[in-house]
């Protein structure tokens, strides 16, 4: 009898059901792009209840396309969850509605609050709490987001005092929802999330007592923390009704998982809004000199060792190419910046700093805005297509520089997938850039392919992720720069980085 996982993949811009079969091939699918309100500069919020229809209405289309293919959901096993991360929710448990809308973790509202919780350090600095939660004091995580939230919204201060609050990463929105919200709904998430929380102890995996009081967040408020490969509750209505929700990651660690990088020492980066590098460091957490996170990479069952990773995370790297289709319109699709950017052998010194959110690792500079520069006379919208690709490309070789110097083993490959990866362009630069060979899964959909391994696993459709490494078709970039080349990029790229610093006041 054949068997498939299912995986809800939740993002930034949008939510996906698919279904895949024992051998990771997708049998089924639906998408749907959801909005995000940007009411203020620097804001950024999705509403919860949208994001919960649109992935049920996601789950009962890619049924339906199911049983037009002759398939039985009867024969789905399990589903599993991955998410946008950091991303905080709160609602009220007597009702099941939200409080709030949803802050996104890209969201900078929060730049005051981070200065005056830093003030309240006993340091004065940012990375205060990195031995404790692995995460420095910044605009993305969650508890700063609450933090705001709890100072900002009556409603949710009053509903925390009341006893009322719940809060969650999406993750836990969506599976409370799915277990029947306020009547049967399940309250929990997964050492991933919990992790970006800066609430939970990475050593205990638990909320952190004085971590909680610091932020004046009520534990009874938090989702209890589970695995990342176990049963949590089951589909409490739709057509998959008692299905088991048995996997979780965040989205990150998901792609982790689904590119296989299961020993220390390997690492994959992931293109799609943001840009996000994990590196397994194994059951270690390694706290990082050079501006990076610790975050949990996954623990695949109840009674499993928590394997941990480095993290560099970048807030804009697709995003750069939406901005230039829908806020310039030097594009009208998203693949047409391939085309431009082909038309020409380089960007004519033009480089592009996508900082419209502030930088993140290693620099996290919250005061940092967007910048084009090198502009003559010469330049074209091709070139500036070229530098936006360029971008991307230059924040990861940051990131993977960190890498390398808390890892003390330089990396010899680097393992890609995400939407920025279909363009081979791209990825070619990308190579030329760090200098080293970037491998690209031919199935690219590695993120909901962890989740639904995490599903599998909890469930019994597969022993072992190792069952999946012999059906990996991988496509292969190398470098085709010298040293002297990527240098000189590079050294023009960190004078850019200085152009786009200090713009935004407190």
């Amino acid at each position: 009898m054949p068997e498939y996982i299912g995986a809800i993949d939740q993002g930034t811009s949008s939510s996906r059901f698919m279904v895949f079969a024992r051998t990771g091939e997708i049998v089924s699918s639906h998408q749907i792009e959801h909005d995000t309100h940007f009411s203020s500069p620097g804001w950024a919020e999705h509403d919860p209840e949208m994001i919960f229809t649109n992935v049920q209405e996601c789950i009962r289309k890619t049924v339906e396309k199911m049983v037009q293919q002759g398939l039985e959901p009867r024969d789905i096993r399990a589903i599993g969850i991955t998410n946008q991360r950091e991303t905080t929710c709160v609602w009220d448990k007597s009702t099941g509605r939200p409080l709030h809308n949803a802050i996104v973790w890209l969201d900078v509202r929060t730049r005051e609050t981070v200065d005056s919780l830093i003030q309240k350090t006993d340091s004065k600095k940012a990375d205060h709490f990195l031995t404790d939660c692995g995460l420095p004091l910044a605009t993305y995580f969650s508890a700063v987001k609450l933090r705001w939230l709890l100072d900002h919204v009556p409603e949710v201060a009053k509903a925390q005092e009341d006893g009322r609050l719940q809060v969650g990463t999406v993750d836990s929105w969506l599976i409370y929802k799915l277990t029947g919200g306020c009547s049967t709904g399940v309250h929990v998430t997964d050492v991933t999330n919990a992790s970006r929380t800066m609430l939970m102890n990475l050593k205990t995996l638990q909320w952190d007592d004085a971590l909680c009081n610091f932020f004046g967040v009520d534990r009874a408020a938090l989702p209890e923390i589970r695995s990342s490969s176990e049963t949590y509750g089951v589909l409490a209505d739709g057509p998959l009704k008692g299905l088991p929700v048995a996997g979780c990651l965040g989205d990150q660690q998901a792609a982790l998982v689904g590119q296989l990088c299961m020993s220390p020492g390997e690492a994959k980066n992931t293109y799609g809004t943001g840009c996000f590098m994990l590196f397994n460091t194994g059951s270690t957490p390694i706290i990082s000199r050079n501006g990076l996170l610790t975050t949990v990479g996954y623990q695949l069952g109840k009674t499993a060792p928590a394997v941990y990773a480095l993290e560099g995370s970048i807030a804009i790297a697709g995003a750069a190419v939406k901005w230039l289709r829908d806020n310039l319109g030097i594009i009208q699709s998203a693949e047409e910046i391939n085309v431009l950017a082909s038309n020409v052998s380089d960007s004519a010194g033009v480089y592009f700093v996508p900082a419209f959110s502030g930088l993140f690792a290693p620099h996290w500079r919250p005061d940092a805005r967007g910048c084009i520069v090198g502009l003559t006379q010469y330049s074209t919208k091709e070139h500036i297509a070229r530098a936006a690709l360029e971008a991307v490309c230059l924040q990861t070789k940051e990131i993977l520089l960190a890498m390398n110097s808390d890892s003390g083993h330089p990396l010899t490959s680097l393992k890609v997938d995400g939407g920025l990866t279909n363009s081979d362009l791209c990825m070619q630069i990308q190579a030329n850039v760090i200098g080293i060979t970037v491998e690209r899964p031919k199935m690219r959909e590695t993120t909901a392919l962890g989740a639904a391994l995490a599903a599998g696993l909890a469930v019994g459709v597969w022993a072992s992720v190792d069952e999946f490494r012999s059906k990996q078709s991988i496509d292969r970039f190398e470098s085709k720069s010298d040293e002297q080349e990527r240098e000189r990029m590079f050294n023009k790229w960190k004078k850019a980085i200085e152009k786009s610093l200090g713009w935004e006041e407190s």
